[in-house]
């Protein structure tokens, strides 16, 4: 594992963890130059938990509950990652919207996958929705977040065809495929530098 200046990633999480175990098991196989610095989750016994303790990597929980308001949560959060001088912060499968409180008290970039091809069906249950639809064409986004929902500039996209019968979880499970392999190559991309954010397109400086 890399632990140069701006390689030191924090990873925000509420569930499983299988996109925080795509970027460890990219970390050890060399494609991505990085350290995973602290995987904090804001649910107790959430098994991405389980998955950074493996990895040898430090855990914290910090249930939002604990706080009296959004934004004292956020806070909190943002200087639990800044006092482990995180660079860039990543949501896993981190199931709580960020306010601009932290958006403004974390200065680094904050990376979000979300599955669906944004700014096409924001939200909860993307899969659901496109299947509702009748979209032939899914997938999933790395987006810069920003304190508007799912609506920052767009990193990288895969797509995802729709089959005639697909449910949202069938669809769900194979976009997850692509989550895998598109989040650990988007890091890479922001850790690299050599790029600006114009109006609200990602692109080279």
């Amino acid at each position: 594992m890399s632990d140069r200046p701006g390689r030191r990633v924090g990873v925000l999480v509420s569930g499983r963890g299988s996109n925080l175990q795509a970027l460890l098991d990219a970390v050890q196989a060399g494609t991505l130059d990085a350290t995973i610095a602290v995987v904090i989750s804001n649910v107790p016994g959430a098994p991405a938990m389980d998955r950074a303790r493996a990895a040898g990597v430090e855990t914290a929980v910090m249930p939002h509950r604990d706080w009296p308001t959004r934004e004292a949560y956020d806070e909190a959060l943002a200087a639990a990652l800044l006092a482990r001088t995180v660079d860039l912060v990543c949501l896993a499968g981190f199931m709580r919207r960020l306010s601009a409180r932290f958006l403004a008290a974390f200065p680094g970039p904050v990376l979000n996958v979300h599955p669906s091809l944004l700014p096409a069906f924001p939200g909860l249950d993307a899969p659901g929705q496109a299947v509702a639809h009748g979209a032939k064409v899914a997938g999933c986004t790395v987006h810069l977040v920003t304190a508007e929902l799912d609506a920052g500039p767009i990193v990288a996209q895969t797509a995802v065809p729709v089959a005639s019968g697909d449910t949202g979880d069938t669809l769900a499970a194979r976009i997850l495929v692509e989550e895998h392999r598109l989040l650990p190559a988007a890091v890479a991309r922001v850790l690299a530098g050599g790029w600006r954010v114009d109006g609200r397109r990602f692109v080279d400086a």
